[in-house]
């Protein structure tokens, strides 16, 4: 990855912005980085706080580029990627980050010939503990993988999946996780308010409880259902919280929840990339 000599941002935008900082961190020169957007506003914050180049003009940012990351917003990425296409002519690898745009869209506006990766990073990226999702057709050689991995390691966990349908999934499962999480610790520190914490111990308590769980599950090789057996014991409290969770048919709940963002994320993929492709490894 320090051997790129020129990556492009196109969109510079939370996602642009924390990439930048995470490749930076990595050794990657801040001179080897430049980033379009429109906004000046966007632009001046970027290179004030990376030292980088910023332009407004997409096709300036992606002379010579060998890398170029498409950070736009879903509905803006057509455009985006139709005004590039004229000016694609050392075949660079092209990131994308934007959700719901598959990959036979974004073949079709930039060309079948250039290597195209299409990636799902979810918002903790931002903070540097994002989780990933890759897929790029066989056709995308092994190097041009490990590129896109490495570049989009710097903030996030990163995984491939083999088929493209599955991103819809990895969508419904880390893109939109997180706020499945913020929902039951918003439930479950309300729960402990109302029965007689003050809402700032209850606050810090639930911030606490999330963030130990993850991290015995990150560092154990049991699985889950393991751990929770580890810490029910039978007749005790917690046994009694999680019968009245099976009662209410919490893993129904969250069965249909991901199946509905599933579903959601194939239909965001027709009406932004106007088809959805069929399954390829």
């Amino acid at each position: 990855m320090n051997t790129i000599r020129r990556l492009a941002f196109i969109g510079g935008g939370n996602m642009a912005a924390a990439l930048i900082g995470g490749l930076t961190k990595r050794g990657l020169p801040s001179s080897h980085i430049v980033v379009a957007d429109p906004s000046e506003e966007q632009r001046n914050r970027l290179s004030r706080e990376y030292a980088i180049e910023v332009t407004d003009n997409n096709v300036t940012a992606i002379r010579d580029a060998e890398v170029i990351i498409l950070a736009v917003k879903p509905q803006q990425m057509r455009a985006a990627a139709l005004s590039l296409t004229p000016n694609l002519s050392q075949h660079p690898l092209i990131i994308s980050v934007a959700a719901g745009i598959p990959h036979a869209a974004l073949a079709r506006w930039l060309g079948p010939d250039i290597p195209v990766v299409r990636t799902m990073p979810n918002r903790p990226a931002l903070n540097g503990f994002g989780a990933t999702g890759l897929y790029a057709p066989i056709n995308v050689g092994a190097a041009y993988r490990a590129l896109a991995e490495s570049i989009l390691a710097a903030v996030s966990a990163t995984v491939w999946v083999e088929h493209e349908s599955q991103m819809d999934t990895v969508t419904a499962l880390s893109g939109s996780g997180p706020a499945y999480f913020f929902l039951f610790m918003e439930a479950l520190q309300a729960a402990a308010h109302e029965r007689g914490l003050p809402n700032e111990i209850a606050h810090q308590l639930t911030l606490e409880t999330a963030f130990g769980a993850a991290q015995m599950a990150r560092h154990s090789t049991e699985p889950l259902s393991k751990l929770r057996e580890q810490v029910t014991s039978k007749g005790g409290t917690t046994a009694a919280a999680l019968a009245v969770m099976d009662a209410a048919g919490l893993r129904a709940i969250v069965g249909h929840a991901v199946a509905a963002a599933d579903r959601r994320s194939a239909e965001l993929a027709l009406e932004y990339g106007g088809e959805i492709p069929p399954t390829q490894s």
